[in-house]
């Protein structure tokens, strides 16, 4: 049984993490948003872009730390190190793929659907640099992968933390230019975030040598491609990676069309992004352990801890985040003051950021019971409450942006339509779906 200190024990440092692996995204449009409004505005197409793609790797190694989870329950802990190399290798491959075809494609798909000739210009000039984050990210994501499933998840904090003061340095140097380096505007901040990326997976592998003992996870010096293994974790992760991939394409779908409704709009979008993102990361590190928590649960035969698990983390859940979402709707202007010193932009984005709020309350059960439903090992199910839920969204988009051209708080409702299908739909999955006895 779970105490609300066991899961808190595992939460706080996936909350730190996330946090800390925000801040970049963060950092990078506090940086725009005082170079200019065309970058502020490009930050915000580019950055959920290039979120899109890593996304795909990132549903890999969910499907994966399942696995990890899985074994970790039933006490196989030789078997982790095999999951973990083979990831690696696999999302190695993965990445220089996605990279060398997004030097080629990106340009073309940028130009032909963002209208502002300015914008695609700065949203090019950050991905020629940020897309190669991507080699590291597979490494990153994959030990990710592994502290999370092992429940050692104390190194993720201090990875963060290594990530962001890295992020917030680099960005400094090379988009205002110091210590020699010429200032490189929009490019220098995808530089500053690649290299952050490099040192925080240096340190990840460093952690790793150094402070577990890798035999007892099966890691072994000779290093080979396993087909078998990596089929065994696609059967699952598959559907992850699809599952991640349309969550944030339909975003960037949301964020294009907000971009056709003007430059300022879309700045006022980025920068409650960036607000609603702080916000959000506490929801995903709960989410996440009661994922990770239900996997290692079932591994043990405990299913009838699986609802207290849920129950316990979307209690703890709001207890984090309903004071700061006060905090935030006393002070919307002060709290959005991070990210530009705009005011026209401030005061424009205080409306967005009351209905930002809003979604929230509803976000937390449903973000926590979704990642339960991959927990229990259905990640295709997962997948299809997914695509009911990204349909229904394009339509409320389509409806409400493209159709009736709302004010940009207006269109922020779409997030309602999603989160409410989400929640009801992985309700129900735990009401009447078979999910006790699955094995993997």
């Amino acid at each position: 049984m779970y105490k609300y200190r066991d899961i808190w024990h595992i939460a706080y440092p996936i909350l730190i993490s996330l946090v800390m692996q925000t801040l970049i995204n963060i950092t990078d449009t506090a940086y725009m948003g005082r170079v200019g409004e065309i970058e502020l505005g490009a930050t915000a197409l580019v950055s959920v872009y290039y979120l899109t793609i890593y996304m795909a790797i990132f549903g890999f190694s969910v499907g994966a730390q399942i696995f990890i989870g899985r074994r970790n329950g039933e006490g196989s802990y030789a078997k982790i190190g095999d999951i973990v190399i083979q990831g690696i290798l696999f999302l190695l491959g993965i990445a220089a793929l996605f990279a060398l075809l997004s030097k080629w494609l990106s340009p073309k798909l940028l130009s032909a659907i963002v209208s502002s000739p300015q914008i695609y210009e700065a949203c090019v000039d950050y991905l020629d640099w940020r897309i190669w984050g991507l080699l590291f990210s597979a490494v990153s994501v994959m030990c990710r992968a592994f502290f999370v499933g092992i429940t050692r998840t104390g190194v993720l904090m201090w990875n963060s933390i290594i990530l962001t003061v890295s992020n917030v340095v680099f960005n400094y140097i090379f988009v205002f230019g110091a210590l020699g380096v010429p200032a490189m505007g929009i490019s220098g901040a995808a530089i500053g975030s690649v290299m952050a990326e490099g040192v925080a997976m240096l340190h990840f592998v460093i952690y790793a040598l150094s402070k577990l003992d890798m035999k007892y996870y099966g890691f072994s010096s000779r290093i080979k491609f396993s087909p078998d293994i990596i089929k065994g974790i696609l059967s699952l992760s598959v559907w992850t990676m699809l599952q991640n991939f349309l969550t944030h394409a339909v975003w960037f779908v949301f964020f294009l069309a907000i971009e056709h409704l003007g430059e300022e709009q879309l700045a006022i979008t980025n920068i409650v992004r960036s607000g609603s993102s702080l916000l959000f990361m506490p929801i995903i590190a709960f989410a996440s352990t009661a994922s990770t928590l239900v996997s290692n649960a079932l591994g043990a035969s405990r299913a009838h801890d699986v609802m207290f698990i849920i129950r316990r983390c979307v209690a703890m859940a709001y207890a984090v985040i309903v004071p700061l979402m006060i905090i935030v709707a006393i002070i919307p202007q002060t709290f959005m003051s991070v990210f530009t010193n705009d005011v026209d932009i401030l005061q424009g984005s205080v409306a967005s950021v009351y209905v930002m709020l809003g979604f929230n309350l509803i976000a937390i059960p449903a973000c926590v019971f979704f990642h339960s439903v991959s927990g229990t090992g259905n990640t295709r199910l997962a997948l299809g409450v997914e695509i009911v839920a990204t349909i229904l969204y394009a339509v409320a988009i389509y409806a409400i942006i493209f159709a009736l051209r709302a004010d940009v708080a207006v269109c922020w409702s779409v997030e309602y339509v999603y989160w409410t299908v989400i929640l009801l739909c992985s309700a129900l999955y735990f009401k009447y779906g078979k999910w006790q006895n699955r094995t993997l």
